[in-house]
């Protein structure tokens, strides 16, 4: 039997080291063909410390069990990312490289569910309309305490979403909690989940708004449907919402900016390695949004990545005007690569606006800056309060539907706590929170985003 064990443990540890030289000759395979006599043979002596070290630890260290191969090799392979000091490459998982297919693909198996941990359970931010969960009534807001009977409380994010998903076909159930005690179960059958990618609707006087959450494979079709829709619904300009977005699939954002733009370049990459550099054009036979139609486009400092390639397009070519906050500056291309179980992110290239602006680590500026006031010393404070006491919540609990009078009365309350924020912010964190347990939100808040504000009466003007 021992022999057998060993037998076995000999056998993963070969299979992992394939693995591990397989990362290795896939990133020597990346650069040019010029590692050459010394430079090969340098390789050569590292690659052969490097298993010397790494068999004397895995045959020497103290604790037999932190010496597994498995664990030794995914040190290393982090490690290797690591020492490139670039936070955007990096080594991969089984469940992160599953979480990134999740986005790259644009579905995945599961519930429905949008999902935060905290510190009592999993707390369900939303359910995707349409799917099981939203069928079987789950709401947001509820707290999910266990699956299939066991408790997610002491999971992680990643855990929990190990045993939400599964193949579409087969059920699960969960535990879940409703306001201070109602608890029950619901057992829903998995299904097919789309990313959530894209969100419209219509604002007062032809303004179409046009939310676009990331890029996935499913972005172009979704926004094209939108863009259709907005057609037959008679608009004459539009906000292109990219706040928060972190980016996502080149191709499907140079997909939806060849919407807008019927020539010339669309962006740009360059690399070391030559197949890497590219320039991509608009095409006239793509686009769909007519060349006079006024366009408003909104990023902050969450906007990184492909939604940066967009805001770009649109803002070198004169097609839009960009509004709101410095963007994030990420002008990196990364390619995914698969090793095993696992894998790895690699920056392979950086991207370059139609003038050939590169803004990495700088952003895209605002033709038009925009942003919320920042908060004094003495209102971080407040609002910590707020949050920390849970003032909101328990407000809403007594008030379900609150009036603008209840509103009112519960500002009195926290003056009278020594809480201090002007009467808009007090607003918007309850319509925030009212949001946070609605079903289906509002598209947009035209009452309270400033931005947004801000937008449309420079398009109205």
């Amino acid at each position: 039997m021992n022999k057998e064990r060993r037998l076995l443990k000999e056998r993963t540890l070969w299979i992992v080291v394939t693995a591990f030289l397989a990362a290795v000759i896939l990133l020597l395979t990346f650069a040019p063909r010029v590692l050459a006599g010394d430079q090969e043979a340098e390789t050569q002596r590292l690659l052969e410390m490097f298993f010397e070290v790494f068999h004397f630890v895995q045959k020497n260290y103290v604790e037999e069990e932190k010496a597994d191969p498995e664990i030794l090799v995914e040190g290393a392979l982090r490690g290797m990312f690591e020492a490139l000091d670039d936070p955007h490459s990096a080594y991969l998982s089984p469940e992160e490289m599953r979480d990134l297919d999740d986005t790259t693909t644009g579905r995945f198996g599961g519930v429905g569910l949008i999902i935060s941990k905290i510190d009592r359970g999993v707390e369900v931010v939303s359910p995707i309309e349409g799917t099981p969960a939203y069928r079987a009534g789950v709401s947001a807001g509820d707290l999910i305490v266990a699956v299939d009977g066991e408790s997610v409380v002491d999971l992680n994010i990643d855990e929990v979403l190990s045993v939400l998903r599964g193949e579409p076909g087969s059920s699960v159930t969960m535990t879940i909690i409703r306001g201070k005690n109602l608890r029950f179960d619901v057992r829903v059958v998995r299904d097919m989940i789309e990313v959530p990618t894209v969100r419209e609707d219509m604002i007062p006087d032809g303004i179409a708004y046009l939310r676009v959450i990331q890029f996935t494979p499913l972005t172009t079709d979704r926004v094209e449907d939108a863009l259709l829709d907005f057609e037959d619904r008679g608009y004459n300009s539009m906000i292109i919402d990219l706040r928060s977005n972190p980016g996502g699939l080149l191709s499907g954002v140079i997909d939806v900016a060849d919407f807008f733009l019927s020539k010339g370049p669309i962006v740009s990459t360059r690399s070391r390695v030559a197949s890497e550099n590219h320039v991509f054009y608009a095409s006239s036979r793509n686009t769909i949004v007519s060349a006079d139609l006024p366009i408003v486009v909104l990023i902050d400092r969450g906007s990184a990545s492909a939604s940066e390639i967009l805001a770009g397009a649109l803002q070198d070519t004169g097609r839009a005007t960009i509004m709101g906050e410095k963007s994030y500056g990420k002008g990196s291309v990364q390619q995914i690569k698969r090793v095993s179980d696992a894998g790895f992110r690699l920056t392979m290239s950086r991207y370059y606006t139609p003038l050939g602006k590169n803004i990495d680590q700088i952003g895209i500026s605002p033709d038009i800056p925009v942003q919320e006031p920042e908060f004094s010393e003495e209102e971080e404070q407040a609002l910590s309060r707020i949050i920390d006491e849970e003032l909101i919540k328990d407000f809403l609990s007594r008030n379900p539907n609150p009036t603008d009078q209840d509103i009112s009365s519960f500002e009195g309350e926290l003056e009278d706590k020594d809480i201090r924020l002007e009467d808009r912010y007090i607003q918007r964190l309850v319509r925030n929170e009212l949001n946070r347990t609605n079903n289906n939100p509002p598209v947009y808040d035209l009452e309270f985003d400033l931005v947004l504000q801000e937008a449309v009466n420079y398009l109205r003007d």
